[in-house]
């Protein structure tokens, strides 16, 4: 006994110099510099994220943890724990002399090193450093290489944790440390996954099956090796008997009883997430991992995140989210070339309340699942966005009513006129092109002179191109920055184009979902806002991102937008077959690229702005002569594509919801003109020029730009042109 223990302090004191590196004086540091999280590790624990009215969206971890107290633990678990691994923990110190020389005999006489000797402080010491060294591997092989370096530092923190903790303390942070197989970590998460209960409710019989896997999780696996848990079970109990814990009755009766497994597979991420709402689950990681407010750095909001044990409360209203699966749902199949994403929020609060698309969050390409958010930017997990077409033009309208221009500004609106030279941020763009870029409108019949309110009914191309002309790209530009339009979805800057009052620059339906909701807002532009509050498992109030709110234009310009839009969807309107139930009043407007690659229906009521995207899911089908939900097409526009989509959302979400008006503005209609090619008296107005369209007019939404507008600036244009203007005609 004295050979052998002074041979221990030896080592422990004055470790070999050589072989490890360490010096009297720096392991004489080691013993009184232990770091805290050595005494309260910040283990990673379960997130969950829930809606804006209470239920839950999903579970996230690094780690299927759940921390809870001495208190909440079973005391057969604890006691069963201490008796197969370390009989002893509550009468040695962090060293068991006893056990280290029973362990020296046994492996003399076997010949092999099968026995161990390391106490559970120990075993608790090696767990925290795995647990410190997260998802490097390298680190993890680290922490648990078998070398007498490595021992001494583990005994050295053991010995000093055991001045600092009581042994109950220790005993509770190694339960809730440990992990137990099956992606189980700390008692709590096994208990739940194998016997699918809270850990202080466990038998006897439960609690050994339990404390019986930490020796060999995958050895002793009761799911997957029944006979030997059962076995291994046994063991455990004959423990607790031997050590006089339970009774010889209790002991009887808990091996009788069957493994008794309710076993539950582990419920990870947003792959799992109640159904419809994976994407949003995904936005809402995207927001934790990207916002500054989590951590300066992008390490520092990963090991946030990764960390979990957050509570985080969001805006996800669960009936508008139905509502907008449903139709999503319901007019689209996921076997369709084509897909289709809804996206709701708040007006005057930026709360994204549903965020929906045809195809299902996953990542089964045979069963057309897809992980990519087809309603935000790339940054946030979605793609590079779709040409928004005329759902754009109410935005040249918006920066034109800023600028001045009357609500009843009248242009010549030719059927089809060259891009006219314009003004930009830093110079001016000039079609030099030979020939010259010309721009139609969509149909023959379509031909001015215009007023606002009849252009925008009738999505003329070439009105808006001159209102364009007249206030300037860097106005245009100014105001889709007030509005978050910032940079197109891929993440490239915004082109100062003549094509862009005809939406060439992609986006995301999230983007055009907020422009809309500042139009139902009266000018207040709000970024989208997903979380509403976190806290900690101990609960913990944590910092989130601030709401932010600006006035992008006036109340004047915006009950202006809401007439000319509301226009858009009464008699001759594009959009004149989406009345909602009740008659509701709504605004909106469609949008259709140029070769039908995507197409757009955008509106609002006061309560609720929504805007619907429909498409190749990487824009590049056309949809002409097209089958979509059963029905073939011979081509789709905004009314007849996302816009049954965009009634159906919108009926349902606001099912029960008081009727609001929209404060609108008095904008006259143009007088009756003479028609110069008629006889007798006076026609009226040109065809199309007055508020409602023409028999003749096309009912369908118009087109984006034309497939011979710019694609680029012209070859020989000045320095100050932007070089590589989006081509109209990528959906």
């Amino acid at each position: 006994m004295s050979v052998v223990s002074g041979a221990l302090l030896a080592g422990m004191a004055l470790p070999a110099v050589g072989a490890l590196g360490l010096t009297a004086k720096n392991t004489a540091e080691g013993f009184d510099d232990i770091p805290d999280d050595f005494k309260t590790p910040p283990l990673s624990q379960v997130t969950q994220i829930f809606d804006a009215k209470g239920g839950l969206i999903a579970r996230l971890y690094e780690r299927d943890r759940t921390v809870i107290t001495a208190e909440q633990m079973s005391p057969y678990m604890r006691q069963a724990q201490v008796d197969i691994e370390d009989a002893r923990f509550y009468e040695h110190g962090a060293v068991d002399l006893k056990g280290v020389l029973r362990a020296i005999s046994k492996n003399a006489e076997s010949g092999t090193a099968a026995e161990g000797a390391s106490t559970l402080t120990q075993q608790y010491v090696k767990n925290v450093n795995v647990e410190k060294a997260g998802d490097d591997k390298a680190a993890v092989q680290e922490a648990m290489r078998k070398t007498l370096g490595r021992k001494i530092q583990e005994l050295k923190v053991a010995i000093r944790l055991e001045e600092e903790l009581t042994k109950d303390q220790i005993l509770t942070n190694y339960l809730n440390i440990t992990f137990f197989g099956n992606g189980a970590y700390g008692v709590e998460a096994a208990s739940q996954r194998y016997f699918s209960k809270s850990n202080k409710d466990l038998t006897i019989a439960e609690a050994a099956t339990l404390a019986g896997l930490v020796q060999n999780p995958s050895k002793y696996d009761p799911k997957a090796h029944p006979q030997a848990a059962v076995n291994r079970r046994n063991v455990v109990i004959d423990k607790l008997l031997e050590n006089k814990h339970i009774t010889e009755a209790q002991a009887a009766e808990a091996k009788a009883a069957p493994l008794g497994l309710a076993y539950k597979d582990p419920q990870n991420g947003c792959i799992v997430a109640q159904a419809g709402m994976g994407f949003f689950c995904d936005y809402v990681r995207q927001v934790v991992k990207q916002d500054p407010v989590f951590g300066a750095n992008a390490a520092e909001r990963k090991k946030f995140w990764d960390q979990g044990g957050l509570n985080i409360r969001t805006t996800l209203d669960p009936e508008k989210q139905a509502a907008a699966q449903n139709a999503v749902s319901s007019n689209v199949r996921v076997t369709d070339s084509v897909s289709a994403a809804a996206t709701m929020v708040e007006p005057g609060t930026g709360k994204i309340v549903a965020m929906a698309q045809t195809r299902p969050y996953g990542i089964d390409r045979a069963r057309n699942q897809t992980v990519v958010n087809l309603s935000v930017d790339a940054a946030m997990g979605g793609g590079n966005g779709f040409q928004p077409g005329s759902t754009f033009k109410p935005v040249v309208a918006a920066a034109a009513m800023e600028a001045g221009l009357p609500p009843t500004q009248e242009y010549s609106s030719p059927n089809k006129m060259d891009y006219p030279d314009m003004k930009t941020c830093e110079g001016t763009w000039r079609n030099t092109g030979k020939p010259k870029v010309a721009v139609p409108n969509e149909s023959a019949s379509e031909e001015g002179p215009y007023q606002l309110k009849q252009a925008m009914a009738l999505s003329v191309n070439t009105y808006f191109v001159q209102m364009e002309k007249e206030i300037g790209l860097c106005a245009v530009k100014q105001m889709s920055n007030k509005l978050g339009i910032t940079a197109r979805a891929s993440g490239k800057p915004l082109d100062e184009v003549p094509s862009m009052a005809l939406g060439v620059e992609e986006v995301s339906p999230l983007t055009m979902a907020g422009v809309y909701a500042a139009f139902a807002a009266g000018g207040t532009y709000c970024a989208p806002v997903a979380i509403t509050g976190i806290s900690t498992i101990d609960g913990k109030d944590v910092a989130i991102p601030p709401a932010r709110c600006d006035t992008a234009f006036s109340e004047s310009t915006a009950r202006v937008l809401n007439t000319i839009l509301n226009g858009v969807t009464e008699s001759g309107g594009t959009g004149a077959a989406l009345h909602l139930e009740g008659d509701r009043q709504i605004a909106g407007k469609t949008g259709t690229s140029d070769k039908k690659k995507a197409a757009w229906f955008t509106g609002y009521t006061p309560q609720l702005a929504t805007a619907v995207w429909l498409g190749g899911p990487d824009g590049g089908v056309e949809m002409r002569n097209i089958t979509i939900n059963g029905k073939r097409r011979t081509e789709v526009f905004g009314a007849d594509g996302p816009g049954p989509i965009w009634r159906d959302a919108m009926n349902q979400a606001l099912r029960g919801a008081p009727k609001q008006s929209l404060p609108m503005a008095d904008i006259p209609d143009p007088a009756p003109r003479t028609d110069p090619n008629a006889t007798g008296s006076p026609s009226g107005t040109p065809s199309g020029a007055r508020s409602g369209a023409p028999s003749n007019a096309p009912s369908h939404a118009r087109s984006g730009a034309p497939s011979n507008a710019p694609s680029n600036a012209p070859s020989n244009a000045p320095s100050n042109a932007p070089a590589n203007a989006p081509s109209d005609s990528q959906g």
